[in-house]
């Protein structure tokens, strides 16, 4: 590699870490893991309610509807009580992560709970829908059975509407300006001082008192002039949220993301947790939305279920040829460290040891074995053999197992097995050429340290 090619490479891979390193990722990423939990009981609970769907056995249909039938309505209840406040979740954990990094890296007097309750008094500001009618802002009211508001507050059996997965990227932008409001009147310092003699609790609440003001002046605002132009934020907030949504469900769409994870892991960083911070919210809205029978592939998380199974490159399968069939000392050993972790999708002994980071050698089947899988995943999907993803699975769940959850159905499992060959196919010439290379290499070197 030239001395200039090396220089943009640096340059690339500084650019990028500063990125990954942000306040605003980082916080988005925590949020991101933040609602896994959730997400999964949700899931639990969702499968209660199907269950004669996931197991299509004679007569399970009816000794369902005489026992656990009975308590679907309760099952949807708790279904509803987590992916039904995602928005408030992930907003919530972001706008905390985000002001407890300011506080922590800025040393300012930020209470991290203090901007989660002011974040969620701003996201209610927003909540209901308003119009401007006969001179007078006015809640919405329709009893229209598809379209219930009340007060302005939307329902549907979901729960109210608009703190669900339709909320989240107005949840993040209300988060981000919360964290900033704040910072900025504790900065200039508008807030009240109580002596020290008070108690911390008590202090810590008058001290957000101004902020929390500013907060809500701000947020109320905004809203108001958009209201008066005929929409509100969440309407606007949907403009681009419907884009990037309408992107992730195309067949190019999905290859961009995965191209775009490995090819910053190829440079080192987290390439997945970086996307993810993207694509999440959105993956979880077409969750939510495929439960209600809408069909997209790009929901829950059809990357661990289906498309790079093993780890980050879809690696599963060569990471077992390797344990087994390598000539190379070093491939072998790496394959074997590697063979159970693969099998629960962590793979960074293969990413860091063999090593695929900066190794030009692996660099297009790590890229192309996992933009293989998603293709062929995508085409099962189109044309209809794949049922559609309505649980978001545990992301170490093994290949197979991850399928047949995130799709209730024993083609999820064959689908990610095909996947899994699929992305071995891809791998297999470039691995055994690099094998090769390498087990030459050390015949060569035990040759010098036996002449030596």
């Amino acid at each position: 590699m030239s001395e200039s090619q090396s220089s943009l490479r640096d340059k690339l891979a500084t650019g990028i870490g500063k990125f990954a390193g942000s306040r605003f990722v980082r916080s988005i990423i925590d949020s991101g893991y933040a609602v896994i939990p959730f997400t999964i009981v949700g899931a639990i609970f969702l499968i209660l309610t199907v269950l004669p769907q996931a197991f299509p056995i004679p007569g399970f249909a009816g000794l369902y509807a005489h026992t656990l039938g009975k308590f679907s309505n309760m099952f949807t209840v708790v279904y509803n009580a987590t992916m039904g406040i995602l928005s408030l979740i992930f907003g919530g954990q972001f706008t905390y992560s985000y002001a407890k990094i300011y506080q922590q890296e800025e040393k300012i007097n930020i209470v991290p709970l203090n901007a989660l309750f002011m974040m969620l008094m701003a996201m209610f500001i927003t909540v209901p829908e308003m119009v401007y009618k006969n001179g007078s802002i006015q809640f919405v009211q329709s009893l229209k059975a598809d379209n219930i508001i009340g007060g302005g507050i939307q329902v549907s059996a979901s729960g109210v509407t608009r703190i669900g997965t339709t909320g989240l990227f107005t949840a993040i932008v209300i988060g981000w300006a919360t964290v900033q409001i704040y910072r900025f009147t504790i900065k200039h310092n508008w807030q009240i001082k109580m002596p020290d003699v008070v108690p911390a609790g008590v202090s810590n609440s008058f001290s957000s008192l101004i902020p929390g003001f500013c907060v809500a002046f701000v947020v109320a605002t905004i809203n108001l002039i958009l209201v008066l132009m005929g929409t509100d934020i969440f309407k606007v907030m949907y403009v681009p949220f419907s884009f990037v949504g309408n992107i992730a469900g195309t067949w190019w769409g999905v290859l961009l993301i995965v191209f775009f994870i490995h090819f910053l892991w190829w440079f080192g960083i987290h390439g997945a947790n970086i996307m993810s911070s993207f694509y999440t919210p959105i993956a979880l809205a077409n969750l939510a939305a495929n439960v209600k029978g809408a069909h997209n592939f790009f929901a829950g998380d059809p990357m661990n279920a289906f498309i790079i199974l093993g780890g980050s490159g879809s690696t599963l399968l060569i990471a077992w040829w390797m344990a087994g069939r390598a000539k190379s000392t070093q491939l072998r050993e790496i394959g074997k460290v590697e063979a159970v972790p693969a099998l629960f999708n962590i793979n960074e002994p293969f990413l860091f040891g063999l090593p695929v980071v900066y190794n030009v050698n692996l660099f297009v089947p790590f890229i192309g074995a996992p933009m293989a899988s998603a293709i062929v995943a995508y085409i099962f999907h189109a044309i209809g053999f794949m049922p559609d993803i309505k649980v978001q699975q545990p992301w170490p769940t093994p290949i197979g197992l991850g399928g047949y959850l995130a799709t209730l159905s024993w083609r999820g499992t064959v689908i990610a097995i095909v996947c899994a060959i699929v992305a071995f196919l891809i791998w297999y010439p470039f691995m055994k050429r690099f094998d090769l290379k390498t087990y030459k290499k050390e015949q060569e070197e035990a040759k010098q340290n036996a002449n030596a």
